[in-house]
């Protein structure tokens, strides 16, 4: 067993499945089993002393959260993560993303690059904050609804179809702490509007003093035609979050779009019209480049003031 993490009140520890089955099973069998009415033999299975584990303890040492690493079947499978299972009263408080970041930091230790997992659907915003993005339609399992997801943790992200432009813009949002820049054609009907990113948004919006989020339009008038959701959200937080428009000609003939936080994450899209793009989660050298960009362009455009009268 090693300590891979220390976060006050509570520690994760790297442990092998016969030290910890007692502490293990004890946590996802509250969780799943007891909580979540889950056939005790659909928790159990036989790859658990396969599998590398974490388990997270409170100061006095008691399990409060347990997450395992299945290792690839074949050179071309994915890696698994799955188990992840926090006491009731300690979510919220960090261990899961603490625990993700360990098995996560055990995949890379491997090689073993490319990381799968089934989300249940309550949890998907959760592991999207991650970089993880949905592949395939929903299913049930155990009777609770899932989603499978995807990451790459060896290079970007790819992006290539809505739902995972939308997983990934929510999870970017979420994953911001005080700063985001969106670089948009015109406030990307589809994808901005979208409940899921709506609800990022708001909470980030709403989180606490010091929030900002800067989106500059190269076609400030057709989201205003639309009366986007956005808009309105903007409307009730004008100190929160800022609109421009391009105004330079050579502005105008860019021809991608991005997104960027303060926290390492980005999504770009080399055509903006398009969805299309790549994107990650711990990448601070290249979202401090995006925003790096965005700064003098955004210093040399107009404010919409328009948007402040549209009586939304």
């Amino acid at each position: 067993m090693s300590t891979v993490a220390s976060r006050g009140p509570f520690r994760i520890d790297d442990v092998a499945f016969d030290d910890a089955a007692d502490a293990l099973l004890a946590v996802r069998e509250t969780v799943f089993v007891l909580e979540q009415n889950v056939p005790l033999e659909e928790e159990r299975d036989a790859l658990d002393p396969q599998c590398r584990h974490v388990v997270a303890r409170d100061r006095g040492g008691a399990a409060i959260g347990t997450g395992r690493l299945v290792p690839p079947r074949d050179g071309d499978a994915p890696a698994c993560i799955g188990r992840m299972a926090v006491l009731r009263e300690w979510r919220g408080a960090g261990v899961g993303d603490a625990m993700l970041q360990a098995l996560l930091r055990q995949a890379r230790q491997q090689g073993w690059n490319d990381i799968a997992l089934n989300a249940q659907v309550s949890a998907q915003s959760f592991y999207a904050r991650h970089g993880f993005v949905p592949v395939g339609e929903r299913f049930v399992e155990a009777g609770i609804g899932h989603q499978a997801m995807r990451r790459r943790i060896d290079r970007p992200q790819a992006i290539d179809g809505r739902d995972a432009a939308i997983a990934v813009t929510a999870g970017l949002i979420r994953q911001a702490r005080r700063k985001l820049c969106v670089y948009s054609r015109e406030l990307d009907p589809g994808l901005l509007d979208a409940p899921r990113v709506l609800e990022a948004m708001r909470d980030l919006c709403t989180r606490g003093a010091g929030i900002q989020v800067q989106v500059l339009l190269q076609d400030a008038a057709t989201p205003q035609r639309a009366l986007a959701p956005l808009l309105a959200l903007a409307q009730r937080l004008p100190s929160v979050i800022a609109f421009r428009e391009v105004a330079d000609p050579v502005d105008r003939g860019y021809p991608s779009a991005y997104l960027a936080n303060d926290d390492g994450g980005y999504y770009f899209r080399p055509l903006g019209h398009r969805l299309e793009g790549e994107a990650e989660t711990g990448a601070g050298g290249r979202a401090r480049q995006l925003a790096e960009q965005f700064r003098p362009v955004w210093e040399r455009s107009r404010p919409c003031s328009e948007y402040r009268a549209l009586g939304l």
